[in-house]
């Protein structure tokens, strides 16, 4: 395993690996039916023995579900950009971070747009982080002024380190 995926939490690994996937398909025309054997080898490759309980492949596939509403949603907020004249790995850290920003409720707003940034700083060009962070943040104040917040932004879980926060409080 290369060194820098060793230092990664398990679900910004698992996020490396759905991008990592979702830009060789897109590079490669976007064949479908080669799907899974791209995931199987992104995986080899770069985390063998990760157990990512799903999330990778439950991703992938919500990301090409709603992939015609996610790739309208990102041309609207980012109209200057073409989508076919975005670089292929900002335009698919965009459909990552809009998928988990938009289409999954147990993901907080703040935390799919900070793991896209972080994705885009370390695997996109120079301005790709700034980009990424302008076009997301755009989308969450349009959720925001819609009023349509997760439930998860609005009751986040309880971190398992606030019981003990507290009992050495008391």
């Amino acid at each position: 395993m290369p060194l820098f995926l060793f230092f990664m939490s398990n679900r910004h690994l698992a996020r490396t690996l759905v991008m990592q996937s979702l830009y060789q398909w897109d590079f490669n025309g976007q064949p479908t039916d080669k799907l899974d054997d791209i995931i199987s080898y992104d995986r080899a490759e770069f985390a063998p023995n990760f157990d990512d309980a799903g999330y990778v492949k439950e991703t992938i596939d919500g990301v090409i579900k709603n992939m015609a509403t996610i790739d309208e949603i990102i041309v609207q907020f980012a109209p200057e950009w073409p989508l076919q004249s975005m670089t292929c790995m900002d335009r698919n850290i965009l459909r990552l971070g809009t998928y988990e920003l938009k289409f999954s409720p147990g993901v907080p707003s703040k935390v799919a747009i900070n793991e896209a940034i972080e994705l885009a700083k370390s695997f996109g060009g120079d301005a790709s982080g700034k980009f990424v962070n302008g076009v997301l943040g755009a989308i969450y104040k349009d959720v925001v002024a819609k009023g349509e917040i997760k439930e998860v932004d609005i009751n986040p879980p309880k971190k398992e380190n606030d019981n003990e926060d507290k009992k050495e409080q008391l």
